[in-house]
């Protein structure tokens, strides 16, 4: 729906990316994210083999303009993967990737996430057989390690396993174990410690892999800092909670001297999007919830949020809720 100039990339989409993150990134949000930044590649939520294949819902649908965006799926069986990454190259999706990360005990029920680090001849498997039918990329995004199993060795023998047997070319290393019993997801985020010299050796004793880094990573510094040493950096949360970071990235991370666009603008050309989606029965709310924390920092963002928190839930609310509570950042000192 919307139409940018944008100077050729001197870096590869992996470069720098948006963390696949539940409930948090979905459709809505990845089209927020790409008026904010041409070039970062983004990722779908996790969604499962199962819900793709014998789901009701339409859980590979996104819009043209997010690419580059890749899916990332949530499972251990070969076969069902396969099917899944052959739908989403039809469907027309940059990257497939295997989430071999998550630590929550839903995942783990399920055989797939984080506890797939303990079976590394599994891991490999599936990304053969997703290799096998599809000529996009089939990445890995993985931790350092799971429970007591955290030595460098064995990180190195999953990493020697998978791109080897699995002939995976490329890792999104989050720089942390897992503890896959005693430690919430959320706690699994913030509790073991960053190592990120372990992931910086792994790229110096696997150069021939492409190797990025997830993790605390909370400004462009620390993206900068990081490739330095390594392909790609993913951010997360910070990307989520102060989305108008992504607003430099082109410019700071891909080199791109596009103008950078100011957030009242981005807000402005989310509007048709909001508009068609509205006519589809898209409550504005679920869209109007991503973009919470675009003015962090600015005069009038408290007014902002606290007026589309109070207001985009109403029955009947339309663009027109936006646009006021715009104003809260643009009139002098915040006010409508």
């Amino acid at each position: 729906m919307t139409t940018s100039h944008t100077a050729p990339a001197t870096r590869p989409a992996h470069t720098f990316s948006v963390a696949p993150m539940l409930d948090w990134t979905d459709r809505h949000c990845r089209y927020f994210h790409r008026l904010l930044s041409r070039q970062t590649l983004l990722y779908t939520e996790m969604v499962t083999t199962g819900a793709i294949i014998h789901g009701k819902g339409d859980y590979l649908a996104y819009s043209e303009e997010e690419h580059p965006v890749a899916l990332q799926l949530g499972g251990s069986d070969p076969a069902a993967l396969a099917h899944c990454a052959r739908l989403a190259e039809e469907r027309g999706y940059d990257e497939v990737n295997l989430n071999v990360g998550c630590p929550s005990d839903r995942v783990q029920n399920g055989m797939f996430g984080a506890c797939l680090m303990g079976q590394a001849g599994l891991v490999a498997d599936c990304i053969k057989a997703m290799r096998d039918v599809v000529s996009i990329p089939v990445t890995v995004k993985t931790r350092i390690g799971i429970d007591d199993q955290d030595s460098y060795a064995f990180l190195c023998d999953f990493i020697d396993t998978v791109s080897g047997r699995g002939e995976c070319e490329v890792f999104t290393i989050h720089a942390r174990k897992a503890w896959l019993s005693g430690l919430s997801p959320k706690e699994n985020r913030e509790i073991p410690p960053l190592d990120y010299p372990r992931v910086y050796q792994l790229k110096q004793d696997f150069p021939h892999l492409t190797v990025a880094i997830n993790g605390g990573v909370k400004t462009l510094e620390d993206a900068k800092a990081h490739l330095t040493h390594l392909d790609g950096v993913m951010m997360g949360r910070e990307a989520y909670q102060n989305p108008g970071i992504l607003l430099q990235v082109d410019r700071e991370i891909f080199g791109s001297d596009d103008e950078v666009r100011a957030g009242v603008d981005v807000v402005r050309a989310l509007y048709p999007y909001i508009e068609a989606e509205l006519a589809r029965g898209t409550y504005l709310g679920h869209i109007t919830r991503h973009i919470l924390g675009l003015f962090q920092g600015i005069p009038g963002a408290r007014q902002w949020r606290r007026y589309l928190s109070e207001n985009a839930h109403k029955a009947g609310a339309d663009v027109g809720v936006v646009e006021r509570a715009l104003q809260c950042v643009i009139a002098p000192h915040g006010a409508l």
